[in-house]
Order: structure tokens, then C-alpha cells, then sequence
């Protein structure tokens, strides 16, 4: 069983979804990869997760980095969970290339190297949004490249970290 809520951000309204334990995901209204898409059977409900994942988004959009996480489970693939674990190494206020990322999943894999398309696509099926921070990923040239959520939210949350000018 999959529960939900809802959070109110000031870029809109998040789902947020678990499984009893954990957050699986994130989502913003009318995003694509969103609760609407997973197969599982869902409720509304309360949760300490939720309570939990509510305060971290409370400090993260009034401008302050939270000093915990909530706990997370990634419900994907065996590739998509390793490139998911390397967005949660991207420290706040920094960013990294989906060129970068897929050099530390292909060692990983033993291998010599990923496409930054390969990486590209697991990363826009990210289930759990800002927290798991895919909109600190840009392209090698420094480009703002797509962002599930909508390029203007991933501009603000930059902004919100300083990671680019107010």
C-alpha cells in the first residue's frame, strides 16, 4: 500500500507519497512521473514521514538547509537506484554535469562509460524531488538543461540554495 499527502509549497502543490516507513516519492502537480503513474494502491493518510518530510520542506523553502533527511526508499530499477543515490551526494548549493554522474555510476559498474543520456533518463524519472536534488544537475556547457518539474521551478530552487543570483 502506497499513502499520500499533500504539501503547499510557494511553487506549487506537492504530492508526497510512502510506504508506511519511508518517502517514495515527491512529485509537483502535473508533473509527468507523478503518484497518478505508480502501480501501487494509494490513500490519502498521516504519517510521521509526512510530518517528517513537511519540516525538511518548511526549512528548505524559507532558505535554510536541513540538517536531516527523511528516510527515503527508491521504488525503480537496479541502474536508476544507483544514479538516484548519487544525486543525494550533490551537497546543497552545489552542482554537478550528468556527464560527472555517469563517470561515478559506470566505475560502479565496472564499466567505462554511460551515456549522459542513459543518466539524463534515469534522472528525470527521479521519484522524489528536491530532496533527492536533480535540479542540481546541469549539462557540461553549464546550460539549466529540462527539469521534471518545469525549468522556472528548478531556477528557483537554485536560487533558493544561491547556487545561481537572486
Amino acid at each position: 500500500m502506497i499513502y499520500t499527502t499533500t504539501y503547499q509549497s510557494p511553487i506549487g502543490e506537492l504530492t508526497l507519497a510512502s510506504n508506511g516507513p519511508s518517502l517514495v516519492g515527491l512529485w509537483f502537480e502535473n508533473q509527468q512521473q507523478s503518484c497518478n503513474n505508480l502501480s501501487y494502491e494509494h490513500n490519502e493518510h498521516k504519517l510521521p514521514i509526512f510530518a517528517e518530510t513537511k519540516r525538511w520542506l518548511d526549512l528548505y523553502f524559507n532558505g535554510k538547509q536541513p540538517n536531516f533527511f527523511p528516510k527515503i526508499e527508491f521504488l525503480g530499477t537496479d541502474f536508476q537506484k544507483l544514479v538516484w543515490s548519487e544525486l543525494c551526494n550533490i551537497e546543497y548549493g552545489t552542482t554537478t554535469t550528468y556527464k560527472a554522474i555517469g563517470q561515478k555510476v559506470a566505475k560502479q559498474m565496472n564499466r567505462q562509460t554511460i551515456s549522459a543520456q542513459a543518466i539524463g533518463g534515469a534522472v528525470g524519472k527521479n521519484p522524489i524531488g528536491i530532496i533527492v536534488p536533480c535540479h542540481r544537475v546541469i549539462g557540461t556547457n553549464g546550460s539549466l538543461t529540462g527539469y521534471a518539474g518545469g525549468i522556472n521551478r528548478k531556477i528557483y530552487l537554485m536560487k533558493i540554495e544561491r547556487i545561481i543570483g537572486l
